[in-house]
């Protein structure tokens, strides 16, 4: 199983964008198919609480190398250490 974390972006479809923290992994592929991958993403402190209502949305994540991957936010939650957002990733993982 692949993993990554490290400091990225979460780019949305108007163009703002949400710096913080992603911590990633991907699953071995099915017969050929894409592996399938996930994670969280925590917003930067400042970034506030991060995009607005994003559950159900589609976001582009940015790595820093340049790389890039799409991912839909399954949940938010709020808690001591913040804000974390579930993501789960389409097509090909970026790392």
């Amino acid at each position: 199983m692949a993993t990554y974390r490290s400091a990225s972006v979460l780019l949305a479809s108007d163009g703002t964008r949400t710096p913080g923290t992603a911590a990633l992994f991907a699953e071995p592929a099915r017969k050929g198919g894409t592996s399938p991958w996930a994670g969280d993403f925590r917003p930067a402190n400042s970034a506030g609480d991060g995009p607005r209502n994003p559950v159900g949305k589609t976001f582009t994540l940015e790595l820093p190398d340049g790389s890039t991957g799409k991912v839909v936010v399954q949940s938010l939650k709020r808690g001591k250490g913040g804000v974390v957002l579930a993501l789960m990733g389409e097509d090909a993982p970026p790392f």
